[in-house]
């Protein structure tokens, strides 16, 4: 059941409204936020800043760091990460950390995407680098911990669906 104290990843490409549906997410549970963006090391923001997608190499520290914030708020009451985590050995990596982290996977068409992205001046993802995301993007899969929500709503309904899909889901104790 999602209430406070769980500890979840809203993941998904560039422009899906991972780090709004995450803050939002987070005050509706009453738990402490994050967005995996602020946690980049300078050359991965300098990287995608000059249009060059992420390799696994660039990301894997990175993913150490939110594992590791994820570790520390699923022992101390829980917390909400906004995260691309587009394949599944990145969401393997962040589960290693947290085992009972659930994944809120934000979906929606290309078209849909670009329109969002379109409104968000001067976040260092160009929208070239879209396409690339897609391409890269691994959709959760049954034995995954998650939900998938459509993101062409408003972010209220995405987080109220969020929240219901969250309490639907069986704990991770549940799902060993």
């Amino acid at each position: 059941m999602a209430a406070p104290g769980h500890t979840v990843v809203v993941m998904g490409v560039s422009g899906s409204g991972k780090s709004t549906v995450g803050a939002a997410l987070a005050g509706r549970l009453r738990v402490p936020f994050e967005d995996a963006d602020d946690l980049h090391p300078r050359a991965n923001i300098a990287k995608m800043s000059a249009g060059q997608p992420l390799d696994d190499e660039d990301r894997y520290p990175w993913l150490e760091i939110i594992g590791e914030w994820l570790a520390t708020r699923a022992e101390t009451g829980g917390g909400v990460m906004s995260c691309s985590a587009l394949k599944r050995k990145y969401r393997e990596q962040l589960r290693a950390h947290a085992p009972g982290v659930a994944f809120v996977h934000l979906d929606g068409t290309p078209a849909v995407i670009t329109d969002r992205q379109a409104s968000r001046p001067g976040h260092f993802m160009p929208a070239s680098l879209l396409a690339s995301q897609f391409a890269t993007l691994e959709p959760l899969q049954p034995d995954e911990r998650g939900v998938v929500i459509d993101v062409d709503q408003s972010v209220d309904a995405i987080v109220a669906a969020s929240v219901s899909e969250l309490e639907a889901l069986p704990s991770h104790e549940e799902n060993q």
